[in-house]
């Protein structure tokens, strides 16, 4: 049957391509309508240099007859079909017209897919530069010389060098921007870094020979990047240009970073200074945090898949990986999607999975933030679309061929062992555990009382020494203030004296008229005096309960003044301690009372110690009365600070424990460690469960 060559789109352009690694050529086609670019391999070249015979086997036999290749009909379908599917056919003929209608409506999305498309990612072109670039070429030129390059190094070793025997400055620097002026300050210099950054893409391609047509801004799930178009990159041949127009954006950056340094270093103390250290810290962290990563499309990919002469990276090493699954699940049998070598295979297949793996935690990050980022309605349904969208989708596809190979699996010795393991995972993921709650917990004595000094005084007398029992009110200090003495022996000198007045009153008819005006200072004498010797009976701190006196304050002696609320010593209770911990509304629910538990101390050389849970707040705390247990002091209980106190991030409970038996050498102070406690059999999708429905709970409020 005679195959008929349809016309080629005038239009394109044929430029030589790089050589394969196995020293085959190869070509790249420009559509210059959409600015893309296609790879040609040598048997794909051959035919189209011949599609003017317009004859299948006509090219079949010139191909054979005029080089080593050995080609059939079939390679000429295929060329056929590669060139219809990227559009590079003329569409002629009576059914044209409806050709191209089939293809619009094929191209036409839906509204709910063209609002998810603009969301996920969409451009916007703001300037053409290409003329630009070529006016201001002469003068970027200075930037590629070897003198420029040379003195960029020196002044990279110089910039190092002092910042090194500055380091405390330079820190204390980075420090004093946490803040939002500071933020603002680096999302200034930021976007100034990625402007540059596409400018030295840009020039770079422009002093290659190629067209800028269009730079602009990218927004990747509403995050605007900056981009430029230097699609024309592809068709250089020579490896090394393309490599140094995908680094020109990194190597753009680390010069302002390095020229930044020195500046940061020579000048004096003020703004300028300050900008030189933005500009240096966030072109280096921007670099080396985002650009260099080879797994998002950003330079570090491009860079990547240039070394490796590996055009549609991400492609070829996902198709790879997937075939490698499915070979390790059930062994199909099938043919690879491409033949490399061994090393590079793995290489490929390790590169696939640590781009899931990536992908998965940015994305997830991302979804979290969307969900912070907008109102909490639009925010959930934001961060479904993420999830399904780059998480789930790509999973159900993979998953619907697996359901495509069905029969396949079924036959397969291999699956037959896959689908065992799963059924155990999944029997192992509902198999009930031993639950053990892991947190931070206080261990100390049950009752403790810590003396403190009321009022600005002087110590009178030290009744007990350390370590003396005490019985309950008995006063643990007197404390002598010479200003309540006086105002003590004013109030009652007063009332004597009123008291005198008022018999005298009843004497003396002249001064029994102001018997009412005496009564009343006399009230007022004694309230004042009452008020006093309250005051007086502080400096005389009372025991609460009987226990033992600790850590009294080796300094104190008789006749020495101390401060107001200055700490004197602590009352115990002899011999009895607890432990005592916050669980959050998750891990509360499971302990129950009774349940066992073990302290260990922070310090190693200390032993652990057994623990029964005796009681389990049903309110939860909402300010953390131990501040060693928040995360800033190392805790597990998160928190926030206000008002120098600690508010828990989520709800946390109360939960005391007995101890069975305390070595002597805890008994005597208080120590942070950790609690194990047993609780509940659980099992892990419990657990998830469990935990997913409290994040729900906390989240559905609107």
């Amino acid at each position: 049957m005679e195959l008929h060559l349809p016309p080629l789109r005038q239009e394109l352009s044929l430029f030589p391509g790089p050589v394969m690694p196995d020293g085959k050529p190869t070509w790249t086609v420009h559509d210059p309508s959409r600015n893309l670019f296609f790879r040609l391999d040598w048997l794909t070249f051959e035919v189209l240099s011949r599609w003017s015979l317009g004859d299948a086997q006509a090219i079949v036999d010139s191909v054979n007859g005029g080089t080593t290749l050995e080609i059939g009909t079939d390679d000429i379908e295929d060329v056929i079909k590669f060139l219809a599917q990227h559009q590079l056919l003329q569409l002629r003929g009576k059914d044209s017209a409806s050709r191209y209608a089939d293809r619009k409506k094929h191209q036409h999305k839906s509204l709910v897919k063209q609002l998810l498309h603009h969301y996920l990612f969409f451009r916007i072109p703001l300037i053409r530069p290409d003329r630009l670039l070529t006016r201001l070429m002469p003068i970027a030129s200075m930037f590629y010389t070897h003198w420029f390059i040379k003195l960029t190094i020196a002044v990279g070793i110089i910039g190092f060098v002092q910042v090194y025997r500055e380091w405390d400055q330079f820190k204390a620097t980075f420090m004093d921007l946490l803040s939002w002026e500071g933020a603002s300050s680096i999302a200034l210099a930021m976007i100034a870094v990625k402007v540059a950054h596409e400018l030295g893409h840009a020039f770079t391609a422009k002093r290659y020979g190629c067209r800028v047509p269009t730079m602009g801004v990218a927004f990747l799930v509403m995050w605007p990047v900056a981009y430029t178009d230097t699609n024309e990159v592809w068709k250089l041949p020579d490896r090394k240009q393309r490599l140094a127009v995908a680094s020109a954006g990194i190597i753009t950056e680390l010069v302002i970073a390095i020229w930044s340094t020195l500046a940061w270093v020579l000048l004096p103390e003020g703004t300028p200074k300050a900008i030189a250290f933005i500009f240096a810290t966030t072109s280096w962290i921007a670099t080396l945090a985002i650009n260099t990563s080879p797994f998002m499309r950003f330079d570090g990919y491009f860079l990547l898949s240039d070394w490796l002469d590996m055009p549609n990276l991400h492609e070829r090493s996902f198709a790879l990986a997937r075939w490698q699954l499915r070979e390790w699940l059930f062994k199909f049998g099938e043919p690879e999607p491409e033949h490399f070598g061994i090393r590079r295979k793995r290489g490929l297949i390790l590169y696939a999975f640590g781009t899931w793996l990536y992908r998965l935690v940015v994305f997830l990050g991302i979804a979290v933030l969307v969900y912070h980022f907008f109102i909490k309605a639009l925010g959930i349904l934001l961060f479904i679309v993420e999830i399904l969208w780059f998480v789930l989708l790509p999973l159900l596809r993979e998953l619907g061929e697996w359901f495509k190979r069905r029969q396949l699996i079924l036959k397969q010795v291999r699956s037959r062992f896959t689908i065992a393991l799963v059924c155990m995972l999944i029997l192992l993921l509902w198999l009930p555990l031993p639950s053990r709650i892991r947190t931070s917990a206080l261990l100390h004595l049950s009752q403790e009382y810590t003396i403190y000094a009321p009022y600005a005084a002087q110590v009178g007398e030290l009744p007990y020494r350390e370590g003396d029992k005490v019985r309950t009110d008995t006063p643990l200090f007197v404390l002598v203030s010479k200003d309540l003495q006086g105002r003590w022996g004013s109030a009652n000198a007063k009332i004597q004296r009123l008291k005198w007045q008022l018999t005298a009153s009843n004497l003396d008819a002249e001064q029994r008229m102001s018997m009412r005006v005496i009564r009343q200072d006399l009230a007022a004498a004694q309230s004042e005096w009452s008020s006093v010797k309250k005051e007086i009976e502080k400096n005389q701190p009372l025991a609460p309960f009987d226990g033992i006196i600790r850590d009294i304050d080796p300094n104190l002696k008789p006749g020495m003044w101390v401060a107001a609320r200055q700490r004197l010593g602590m009352l115990v209770q002899d011999a009895t301690m607890i432990v005592e911990t916050y669980l959050d509304d998750e891990t509360v629910h499971r302990i129950h009372l009774g349940d066992t538990a073990t302290f260990y101390p922070e310090e190693p050389s200390l032993p652990p110690v057994k623990l029964k849970v005796r009681s389990i707040d049903r309110d939860a705390t909402h300010i953390l009365p131990i501040p060693m247990l928040a995360s800033h002091f190392g805790g597990t209980v998160m928190t926030r600070e206000k008002n120098n106190k600690h508010i828990p991030e989520t709800a946390v409970y109360r939960v005391v424990l007995d101890c069975e038996s305390v070595a002597p050498e805890l008994s005597e102070h208080i120590w942070r460690g950790r609690a194990v406690i047993n609780g509940n059999w659980m099992s892990p999708a419990e657990i998830i469960t469990n935990r997913a429905l409290a994040l729900l709970r906390r989240e559905a409020g609107f």
